[in-house]
């Protein structure tokens, strides 16, 4: 879900040791007490991004591998292409179905106004009609994929005929308002206060079907090369939102793309980012939901082309930062983009997954690096 236009880490390392490295890797324990064992990774931590379809074979792979959440776009546009067509929830379905029969949770990215209305980059603002479309959009979306919702109901064992059974509901409950809303190739103009009506009618109907569930923000693009109408950094419209009278009761999650060239910049930009809602007075959760690097040798064209190696480098070292620092930053989740190499979607997406693309699975070296770092598995 990305369209980049151009986007650095050094890895310290101190061992310290009692006599010498000899003995200290003989007898860890051999002077002084022993460092305390590292905590799990908290559930529901690790997400993926997707890039094209998700078959029975990727999500045993995300399974195996130790991943838990798969973000998803939910296209209205695609749902809902004409004005009395009804729903078409097929793809979407579809999606659900083979995450959930393999214990995985979708997060939707709820986006693209259908060309009935507008372009699909405008906010569905600006009329009643519009207003009133999205607003019901969403909450159908909820009434078909929340608790106890019409999909799990039609695909439980013994209901089902000509598709696979769920035995066990994975029912959303959260959804993500929009993509990049920050950025002109998924909203235009750019506007936090645009964006922040948007969410002004977007949590009171999805709370209707579900009170229960939570609203996420827009993955915000860190720093995106466009200026005004076409483009605005992450920190300056996460400012402009909340200044917003009330907006704060409208959200239950902040979330941001921290595309960087290297590790320590993803760190600065989101401590900045977080900085914001310390400001605010808003300790609202935090969701890394678009992070990568890519694995071809082209920085001087793509700053986050770092090659094989650098891609192992800068993925360990943001997570290991990340995981380090999750409870100062109230943080919930990451989500890693993305799983499979796609060409010609954005300028670094033929070479960011964790796999080569194609319907073999051919990991590259940052596969292992990752469920090393989840604890998985590397195959099934």
């Amino acid at each position: 879900m990305k369209t980049i236009l151009s986007r650095r880490f050094p890895v310290a390392l101190a061992l310290s040791t009692c006599l010498s490295v000899a003995i200290m890797l003989i007898a860890a324990s051999g002077c002084g007490a022993a460092s305390p064992p590292t905590p799990p990774p908290p559930k529901g931590f690790f997400g993926i991004d997707p890039q094209s379809g998700l078959t029975e074979r990727d999500a045993e792979y995300m399974q195996a591998g130790g991943i838990e959440t798969v973000r998803w776009p939910l296209s209205w546009s695609a749902v809902q292409p004409t004005r009395t067509g009804g729903y078409d929830w097929s793809g979407f379905d579809q999606v659900v179905s083979t995450a959930s029969r393999h214990g995985l949770q979708v997060l939707p990215v709820v986006l693209e106004t259908p060309r009935w209305l507008s372009k699909g980059t405008k906010l569905p603002i600006d009329s009643a009609t519009a207003r009133l479309a999205w607003t019901q959009f969403l909450e159908a979306a909820v009434k078909r994929y929340g608790p106890g919702g019409e999909f799990w109901t039609t695909h439980a064992p013994g209901v089902v005929q000509y598709e696979p059974a769920i035995p066990t509901p994975v029912p959303i409950r959260n959804w993500q308002i929009w993509n990049e809303a920050n950025f002109f190739y998924f909203a235009y103009p750019v506007s936090p206060q645009r964006y922040a009506r948007l969410l002004k009618l977007s949590a009171p109907a999805i709370k209707r079907v579900d009170p229960g569930a939570k609203v996420i923000m827009s993955g915000l693009f860190g720093k995106p090369s466009p200026k005004g109408a076409r483009g605005m950094p992450a920190v300056q419209f996460l400012e402009g939102v909340y200044r917003v009278p009330g907006i704060k009761s409208y959200f239950d999650g902040v979330a941001l793309h921290p595309y960087a060239v290297d590790t320590e910049t993803l760190e600065e930009m989101i401590e900045e980012f977080h900085e914001v809602t310390v400001k605010n007075h808003d300790r609202v959760p935090l969701y890394i939901t678009e992070m990568g690097w890519g694995s071809q040798n082209d920085f001087n064209k793509v700053a986050f082309e770092q090659g094989i190696q650098g891609q192992v480098r800068e993925l360990k070292g943001a997570y290991a930062y990340l995981l380090e620092n999750r409870a100062k930053l109230n943080l919930k989740g990451v989500y890693w983009f993305a799983w499979k190499d796609l060409a010609g979607s954005c300028n670094f997406c033929d070479s960011v997954g964790l796999f080569r693309a194609g319907e073999k699975f051919k990991p590259k070296p940052a596969w292992r690096a990752f469920v090393g770092i989840t604890r998985g598995s590397v195959r099934p």
